[in-house]
């Protein structure tokens, strides 16, 4: 069958059409159509931050099913418009295909392989573009290893084909050098699930991925769960992890005044943290589920800002910044009523990053991260009658420490309404404690605003 999906606000505006069916008996197919348009948000002083977009998109999804096989393939083509301030509209452009097959095995998990192609383009009429073609394939598979190894292992390779063209203004201050590139990003990785004992488990696995730049880099995590009885459960956590440098690390090049200000570092090394991580998770009744875990999250090789000695000019991207982060997550459902479920979470986290001996320390450390010590949020879901639905989403987001933005509440509202079977009609107010509010600062940082929305769906 079919569905119609229409809505309309004071900011945004949406329709969508997707139809689905069989084919045979073996095969099921779906095909859809949509396009949305965001108006501008405003600026501090009430001017528009002429950032309007839309993005119209369309695509399909194919399912086929031969004797025990498995195949999905899917596909999309978009496009696309944004406004920017005092210059031509960027667009956009790109399409992707998509293929899914598992092959079941004798004695042991299905053999799974995942094939992607995409395409995006962005560009503005001034002049200068962004063209990227992304060629992945992956491979994964499980098996057991005598009573007690379950392993899951995999490969996977990533091709990356980008090329940059400079704006046809003498005046672009932002460019790559090269401005082309093939880049190849590959990786092998094995779990292992391995049960102690009925109620302890321990998860050991590795990754090695071999980025374009700095080579390898093993990345090995370590998990141990112990299920102390059917309502409780206590676990604990090691793992390392990289960013892997990119094209704006190590090929960029910012002029001021036809000056070479700052470029990029063919020597720039990956982002590490090794992360540690321990919570407990339970069911203290049919009414109530809650969960709570510590972290830290310990950083090394950060991106800084350093001087080319002695000229000073310049600068460069180096890797001077250290340190840690470290906090609690909690969260917990209470089901008040058999009509009414009520859940919330809470974040707090404090950072402490510094600069490495020898590094510049120019710009400082906020340039490695601008987060609130403190998140909140609560959410409520009541079954008001068999067709009516109302939600509630009370967050509070604490104060960015460097740009300074201050700490704000608001609530998002929605009511839904089933009326049939085959139509449905929502109506959603978003950010309604404040008539706009701020959640960064730039230059021209534009605000959030109350902002309402109907939207009506209809299945054919």
């Amino acid at each position: 069958g079919g569905l119609i999906d229409l809505g309309a606000g004071d900011q945004e505006s949406s329709a969508a059409i997707q139809y689905g069916g069989k084919l045979d008996e073996d095969v099921d197919y779906r095909v859809y159509a949509k396009d949305f348009y965001s108006r501008a948000l405003d600026v501090a002083n009430g001017a528009s931050a002429h950032d309007g977009w839309s993005k119209p998109q369309g695509g399909f999804r194919l399912d086929w099913s031969p004797g025990a096989d498995k195949l999905t393939m899917s596909g999309d083509i978009y496009g696309g418009a944004e406004a920017q301030p005092g210059v031509p509209n960027q667009l956009i452009s790109g399409g992707n295909l998509t293929a899914h097959w598992e092959h079941p095995l004798d004695g042991s998990a299905p053999l799974q392989l995942l094939a992607y192609y995409d395409y995006t383009r962005r560009w503005t009429d001034a002049g200068g573009s962004f063209t990227l073609n992304t060629y992945n394939l992956e491979i994964q598979h499980g098996f057991n290893l005598g009573s007690w190894n379950n392993i899951v292992w995999g490969v996977g390779d990533r091709i990356d084909q980008y090329r940059i063209t400079d704006a046809v203004s003498s005046s672009a201050s932002l460019l790559w050098r090269p401005p082309a590139r093939t880049l190849n990003l590959a990786n092998i990785f094995a779990e292992d699930h391995i049960p102690l004992s009925d109620s302890v488990q321990l998860t050991v696995g590795l990754k090695l991925e071999n980025d374009p730049y700095s080579g390898i880099s093993p990345m090995p995590s370590g998990r141990l769960s112990w299920k102390v009885d059917d309502n409780n459960l206590i676990w604990g956590a090691v793992s390392r992890a990289v960013r892997s440098p990119t094209p704006f690390d190590t090929d960029v090049v910012e002029k001021l005044g036809g000056i070479a200000f700052l470029t990029g570092n063919p020597d720039f090394l990956p982002e590490q943290v090794t992360a540690y991580e321990a919570g407990y998770r339970g069911q203290f009744s049919s009414l109530v589920s809650f969960s709570v875990s510590l972290f830290e999250n310990v950083y090394d090789d950060l991106k800084s800002i350093e001087p080319t000695i002695p000229t000073i000019l310049p600068l460069y991207w180096g890797n001077g910044i250290e340190g840690n982060t470290y906090g609690l997550e909690a969260w917990g459902s209470y089901q008040a009523a058999d009509w009414w479920l009520l859940s919330a979470g809470f974040n707090l986290q404090r950072e402490d990053l510094k600069f490495a001996p020898g590094a510049s320390g120019l710009v400082g450390v906020s340039q490695a991260g601008d987060d609130p010590r403190h998140q909140v949020s609560l959410r409520s879901s009541m079954n008001l009658s068999d067709d009516l639905v109302l939600d509630a989403d009370l967050r509070d987001i604490g104060a960015l420490p460097d740009p300074k933005v201050p700490e704000y509440v608001e609530l998002n509202l929605n009511l839904g309404w089933r009326i049939s079977d085959t139509l449905e009609l929502s109506l959603s107010g978003f950010n309604l404690l404040h008539a706009r509010h701020l959640e960064y600062v730039t230059a021209a940082a534009a605000e959030v605003k109350r902002n309402f929305f109907v939207e009506t769906k209809w299945r054919f």
